[in-house]
């Protein structure tokens, strides 16, 4: 009867049946309990670490945006075209002398193939820390830079060598490179500001929307911003590059052509001189 169900019912929630209880509440439960049992000052350390979590996670999700410099092929092979950069050191008796430091090539897709720091023939005075990123710990196991010119010029040979003032890379080691096969960010005329080289990182905010160079210098991500920036203007970067020889290649002709006949007029005027 009604009554009676009221009854039972009554009866069930005073003493409802304990439930087993999730394993990970259980283990939540323990710890809230422990936390409150703790000193003052543990509890406000343990908010602090959290507290300082939670900001470093807010902090890398601000941009959510994946950083273009991050290969995404896993392909580390030779490719046909490979940039380089180099960070320097300071040698001679003020430290004012430039010398490789450390040197690296990526592939086409960003992969390093080759990542070496260096030791100088002269001892090195000043490490240039603050900007090439290299300290004294890096060059205690260093090659020697013969065997890193060498393998760097086997590397290079006959291919597209892609970087920014690579001249000054290029001194460094020592090596020269085909001038047709050069492609340089500093010098190539779309990312030039009135006729005059703008900076990496400059060149990598304005076209990669990227910013590389804060504060130490990585020659992994300076290689890879040249690369990129040569991948975005490849098509009319090449296509301007075949202009050019075929424009030289033209005038060159030209000039084979006019030099007999002014040859020819030259003997004629002899001729008739000595007529």
């Amino acid at each position: 009867d009604e009554p009676g169900k009221r009854e039972l019912m009554g009866s069930q929630l005073k003493n409802p049946k304990q439930l087993p209880l999730n394993p990970n509440w259980a283990e939540l439960r323990e710890k809230l309990k422990s936390y409150g049992s703790k000193p003052s000052s543990e509890r406000e350390t343990l908010k602090t670490i959290l507290g300082k979590r939670k900001e470093r996670s807010n902090a890398e999700s601000d941009d959510s945006r994946p950083n273009p410099l991050i290969p995404t092929s896993s392909d580390f092979s030779l490719t046909d075209a490979i940039a380089m950069d180099c960070e320097m050191v300071g040698v001679s008796s003020l430290g004012n002398k430039s010398a490789l430091g450390r040197v690296t090539l990526v592939n086409k897709w960003g992969n390093v193939i080759y990542d070496e720091y260096v030791r100088p023939v002269d001892r090195v005075v000043d490490f240039r820390t603050e900007i090439s990123g290299i300290r004294p710990r890096d060059l205690r196991k260093a090659k020697d830079f013969g065997v890193v010119q060498k393998k760097v010029a086997e590397l290079i040979k006959g291919r597209i060598l892609v970087g920014h003032a690579l001249r000054n890379d290029l001194k460094a080691l020592l090596l020269s490179h085909l001038k047709k096969d050069l492609r340089d960010t500093s010098e190539y005329q779309p990312f030039l500001k009135e006729g005059r080289s703008k900076a990496l990182r400059h060149l990598a905010v304005e076209f990669l929307g990227v910013k590389i160079q804060n504060g130490e210098h990585c020659s992994i991500e300076d290689a890879r911003a040249a690369m990129l920036l040569y991948q975005k203007r490849k098509k009319e970067w090449e296509k301007s590059i075949k202009d050019f020889i075929r424009l030289k290649q033209k005038q060159k002709r030209r000039k084979q052509k006019k030099k007999p006949k002014e040859r020819e007029a030259l003997y004629a005027n002899h001729a008739a001189t000595a007529s």
